[in-house]
């Protein structure tokens, strides 16, 4: 089922682009508010899959206006940014 609204669960999911391109991983998830590394390593990959990670300066905040949907598998990014 798919939702709108970002939670500890997104921890380590893909952010995809509108047409399903991988632009990036969720590293943290803090106060609602999606923290995406665009270039993660397979450090990076497991601490966040394990609900280890932590967003740095590298990271990018995810604004909520710019999610279309969210699934089991990723987090999918509107159409026009």
């Amino acid at each position: 089922m798919a939702r709108m609204h970002v939670t500890d669960d997104d921890e380590g999911k893909s952010v995809v682009d509108s047409s399903g391109k991988k632009i990036g991983m969720v590293t943290e998830v803090r106060e609602g508010t999606a923290y995406v590394d665009a270039d993660p390593g397979i450090t990076d990959t497991i601490r966040s899959k394990l609900g280890w990670g932590d967003a740095d300066k590298d990271d990018y905040a995810l604004q909520k206006s710019r999610i279309d949907t969210i699934t089991d598998d990723e987090i999918r990014l509107k159409k026009n940014l």
